[in-house]
């Protein structure tokens, strides 16, 4: 019924207890999850606990928040996306939240995951953090929409959502749209429709109400439905079935 469009199966807090995280989605009636690449050192074991369960998907991308990474080339990044289980490019963007010009490295990087995912045919998977503009026009800048993606774990104005939206991106919502303090988020949301939506846990982070501040994980991705279905006037079924055909869509899996 709900799928978990962006998690982080390979960190720590999740990697031990994958089994148990495997029966806990069942239980929630969350019927697959995206695996999601932040480094090609991480690549194989993304790949690897992809292929341990038939539900499981993985990316390939480095994140742009990490300058200490291998800068990846557009043929390594196709190579490693022709494993039918590798769904997407990514998670790949801007970041300057932490980070201080010069950033040239940064916004190259996102260029070559763009090209690659252009040359593969396959979605981005999108983070832009205190760098929207930046990243729009980059998205621009290179055709990002052939690729198409999302823009994940959304967490930018109206006018930014309406500017990917644009483009042909989705936007995905984790646990922050429940937070008391995303009001503007929570107003962004009811201007995303149904169509274009995604939801996520970004987990082992950002667990949502009522787990906020405990370890994430893809079981508590209904809880991201319920809220947005509050704040759209919908119910959550309605909200789940969107986000899992839009999955289902985005990343060219077949049932």
């Amino acid at each position: 019924m709900y799928v978990d469009s962006h998690c982080h199966l390979t960190f720590p807090e999740l990697a031990s207890d994958l089994p148990g995280v495997l029966d806990r989605m069942r239980a929630a009636q969350v019927e697959a999850a995206l695996t999601v690449c932040t480094t090609l050192a991480e690549f194989p074991a993304v790949l690897a606990t992809a292929r341990a369960a038939p539900n499981l998907y993985a990316s390939v991308g480095v994140h742009p928040d990490n300058p200490e990474s291998t800068q990846p080339t557009v043929e390594d990044l196709v190579e490693r996306a022709r494993d039918p289980k590798v769904v997407a490019i990514g998670e790949t963007g801007l970041d300057y939240y932490r980070l201080e010009e010069p950033l040239e490295w940064q916004r190259e990087r996102f260029r070559v995951h763009i090209r690659a995912a252009r040359a593969c045919g396959k979605p981005l998977i999108i983070h832009t953090r205190a760098a929207a503009e930046d990243t729009l026009r980059l998205m621009r800048d290179e055709g990002a929409a052939e690729a198409g993606g999302v823009m994940h774990c959304f967490t930018e104005t109206a006018d930014v959502a309406r500017d990917a939206l644009a483009l042909g991106f989705y936007v995905s919502f984790s646990g922050i749209v429940t937070f008391k303090s995303a009001v503007e988020l929570q107003e962004t949301s009811k201007q995303v429709p149904q169509n274009r939506l995604l939801i996520e846990t970004d987990s082992p982070y950002l667990a949502p109400v009522p787990f906020r501040g405990k370890r994430n994980e893809p079981s508590y991705v209904p809880h991201v439905a319920a809220k947005l279905a509050e704040l759209q006037g919908t119910d959550t079924a309605a909200i789940a079935a969107a986000s899992s055909a839009n999955f289902y869509n985005l990343f060219n899996i077949l049932k």
